[in-house]
């Protein structure tokens, strides 16, 4: 691969020059090998878009998993295994009511990634 076959994928340097200063700032700030294993497993979790369909249906609301079979055309088996896979990255939680399992987001940061990225790629 040459030059020019590089720079179709990204633009790279014309010349070879480490800033040694500024690398081993960088990787100083650079979380531990784990913490980035963990954000990149929960940063999965929104790779998925019915998942992600669950947790905008609860941006501002509870849901229980009826609600979510009805409002995404789906099987209420199909809705319960996407909600525990968001329970157990802390995405949703629930609580009881009587006979009812109602679901709601973990808390705020939630919305905000949401929001976020929803503000990224409408740039």
């Amino acid at each position: 691969m040459d030059k020019k076959d590089l720079r179709d994928d990204a633009p790279v340097c014309d010349i070879c020059h480490v800033h040694p200063d500024v690398v081993r700032e960088a990787l100083g700030a650079m979380p531990c090998e784990e913490r980035l294993l963990s954000l990149g497993e929960f940063f999965k979790v929104f790779g998925e878009v019915s998942r992600l369909k669950i947790l905008y249906l609860l941006y501002d609301r509870e849901l229980c998993v009826c609600d979510f079979a009805e409002s995404l055309g789906a099987t209420v088996s199909a809705v319960s295994h996407q909600l525990k896979i968001l329970k157990n990255a802390r995405l949703v939680k629930f609580r009881k009511d009587g006979k009812n399992c109602l679901y709601s987001l973990n808390d705020s940061h939630i919305s905000r990634i949401l929001a976020q990225g929803m503000e990224h790629i409408s740039e």
